[in-house]
């Protein structure tokens, strides 16, 4: 599904070189090239702060504790994503309330999420799902009538750019007044290991949060509140550095091969292509097709014969998750993301595929459906 040694490859002296750095300096936790990512990133994405921590999970965890929750306020989340926006709700003893997604872009349904909205409504996590962003329009629209914080989970679209009503754009997570990130090695960022970030342009919450991350230090064994160890690895961070100044390349690398799967799927009976939406651009952490009268089993059995891995994301939608069903949620109550969970199948996406292996790819696809 990835190529991360062929990734590594191309630019090995780079990265051996920043980790050989951080073990001659031997500043392993905390150390210079953390503070530089983060500024580097904050760069990048035209924000103010960006505070990294040890996973994205954490990343949402950090975030929810900044903001003085109650025990019982509701976070609304997307039914049809990773579980990890209802665990660390869960986790602090929030209420996860979940909203159906659209079938095209895959993302979080305005009017489910309107209809979502109780007075006890405190956060809205949307889920920028596959490498492109959800409607924030209208996601900011509802937060801001409403007075609820927005937490945007970037961690698979990271460097996609979303063009607003007016015209303005913005980067992926740094619309609303938190965005979350991961860099799990198979993210369009990905470092070596865990790791995460938070970003905002509130300088109070970013303080917050960077105390947070630290067991709630801001002067070493001063502890102002109740906090976790979460810190991103000078190594990690090391490796980050490098690889952002191939970020846009990379999302370049991965819109091209999303081109090259369009033009040889688009059409095919049983084969519904990516949708793009008009307000955001696509970075293609993932390449998901929906199949309509198709054997998805059949089918993936068919491809990993030929040596192509597939995968499903996601096989079960969050509301029928064993984990979640004290939460009361029943069959039928999501429709699109339970029909999701039964036709979607992502094909092979990363920065280096090639021609070759994408006609592979393609021409076993339309050799199963059309056998």
């Amino acid at each position: 599904m990835v190529d991360l040694l062929g990734q590594y490859r191309r630019i090995k002296p780079e990265i051996d070189q920043a980790i050989q750095n951080v073990i001659d300096n031997t500043a392993f936790i905390k150390g210079p090239d953390v503070k530089a990512f983060e500024a580097e990133l904050s760069q990048y994405l035209g924000v103010k702060h960006v505070i990294a921590c040890g996973n994205g999970t954490d990343a949402l965890q950090i975030s929810l504790m900044a903001l003085g929750l109650n025990p019982g306020d509701e976070v609304i989340t997307p039914c049809f994503t990773f579980i990890s926006t209802v665990e660390v709700s869960v986790l602090l003893g929030l209420t996860p309330v979940i909203a159906d997604v659209e079938p095209g872009t895959f993302n979080i349904d305005i009017a489910s999420l309107e209809k979502a909205i109780t007075p006890r409504t405190k956060v809205i996590i949307p889920v920028h799902l596959f490498g492109q962003c959800a409607n924030m329009d209208e996601v900011l629209r509802i937060a801001n009538e409403h007075g609820i914080t927005v937490i945007e989970d970037v961690a698979q679209a990271l460097s996609a750019s979303y063009t607003d009503w007016s015209g303005r754009k913005y980067k992926a997570g740094t619309m609303g007044r938190i965005g979350s990130t991961s860099f799990f090695p198979s993210k369009n960022l990905g470092c070596f290991g865990d790791g995460g970030a938070i970003i905002t342009n509130d300088p109070v919450l970013a303080d917050k949060m960077s105390a947070i991350t630290h067991h709630g230090m801001r002067i070493r064994y001063h502890y102002d509140m109740t906090g976790v160890n979460s810190r991103l690895d000078t190594i990690q961070a090391a490796v980050l550095r490098v690889k952002l100044r191939y970020l846009d390349a990379y999302s370049a690398a991965r819109n091209a091969a999303a081109g090259a799967y369009d033009q040889a799927l688009r059409g095919l009976p049983g084969i519904t292509i990516p949708e793009r939406s008009s307000f955001s651009t696509h970075v293609f952490h993932q390449y998901t097709i929906r199949l309509n009268g198709i054997n998805r089993e059949a089918l993936r059995k068919y491809l990993e014969a030929r040596s192509i891995p597939t995968m499903v994301y996601y096989p079960v939608p969050v509301h029928l998750q064993k984990a979640f069903q004290y939460l009361g949620y029943k069959t039928g109550d999501f429709p699109v993301s339970e029909k999701l969970c039964e036709s979607v199948l992502s094909l092979p996406m990363h920065t280096e595929l090639n021609e070759e292996q994408i006609n592979h790819i393609t021409r076993s696809i339309i050799e199963f459906v059309n056998s």
